[in-house]
């Protein structure tokens, strides 16, 4: 389990396919703490670390992961969201994140609103994918507050801290971003699409 909060990020060191799979290995400060067979939330994907090697790691992306995901825009020199999973006792100081992408959303909007950054975002909305005012919602791996949403659009407010210490400094309108809706919600929404109350 995860908790949004952005520890290191991360550079696209080289992307090699290998049939439907694709290996990344990324160049980070976290590299060095790393093990084989860790979980690692890259951009909020998880993925487990399959080789080390002096300041970099590799992991591997299936299929699945890729038609869900970002990752197939992934290229060398990309700046990437990293953060270890949570230790057992330690802080939620985000929410709690899966790590588990349920779709990819659209930034239409990028506004400096005097010290701070408000970003807009599309996306497919759906009963099991809700977004409700001041709830949470996970972008690129990052812990954010939903503003605003309103049929297909919704916005975010990123602070200084986060837009330094993370890849939304290089989002712009049109690129895509992973999100991951609020495991809370998801469940509501299963259990009333099961049971009807």
């Amino acid at each position: 389990m995860f908790t949004g909060i952005i520890e290191s990020l991360g550079k696209v060191k080289s992307v090699a396919k290998d049939r439907l799979n694709v290996h990344f290995t990324i160049e980070s400060d976290l590299s060095e703490t790393l093990k084989i067979d860790q979980s690692v939330s890259h951009d909020g994907v998880c993925l487990t670390v399959v080789a080390l090697d002096t300041g970099c790691h590799t992991v591997t992306a299936v299929d699945e992961t890729l038609r869900c995901t970002n990752l197939g825009d992934w290229k060398p020199g990309r700046k990437i969201n990293l953060e270890r999973c949570m230790p057992m006792g330690g802080r939620l100081d985000g929410h709690i994140v899966q790590g588990h992408v349920d779709a990819t959303a659209q930034c239409v909007e990028v506004l400096e609103t005097g010290g701070s950054w408000r970003y807009t975002f599309r996306y497919l909305p759906s009963p099991e994918h809700m977004l409700v005012d001041k709830g949470s919602v996970c972008i690129n791996g990052v812990s954010l507050t939903v503003v605003e949403p309103v049929g297909d659009l919704f916005s975010v407010a990123i602070i200084p801290y986060t837009w330094e210490h993370t890849n939304f400094q290089d989002v712009q309108a049109g690129d895509a971003v992973n999100i991951e809706f609020d495991i809370i919600g998801k469940y509501i929404a299963r259990h009333l699409a099961v049971y009807g109350r």
